[in-house]
């Protein structure tokens, strides 16, 4: 009867460490997916930025929303990267127990 608790719990443990193991390396991927989509967000955002101080020398309705659609991307990148990078901070900024 001893035993059989004890080869239980062992059993246990052992499923319980690889499960803690597996969603540790399931959040360290996903960390560094997102610290790679931060570096691509940023690229982008500068080259948007490059291309936006280029003057406007057509006064065409089409181009001008091209351009307007632009602006708005360059701002919706510029919104999902401080998101992200905002929730990273309150992640690590929360107080741990001891």
């Amino acid at each position: 009867m001893f035993y059989s608790i004890i080869a239980f719990l062992s059993l246990l443990i052992i499923t319980l460490i690889y499960y803690c193991i597996k969603f540790a390396m399931i959040i360290i991927n996903m960390q560094n997916v997102i610290e790679e989509s931060l570096d691509i967000i940023d690229q982008k955002y500068f080259n948007l930025n490059k291309i936006l101080e280029t003057p406007l020398f057509y006064n065409n309705n089409e181009i001008k929303s091209v351009i307007e659609e632009i602006k708005e991307t360059r701002d919706i990148l510029l919104y999902i990267a401080n998101q992200l990078v905002n929730n990273e901070e309150d992640i690590d900024d929360e107080p741990e127990d001891d």
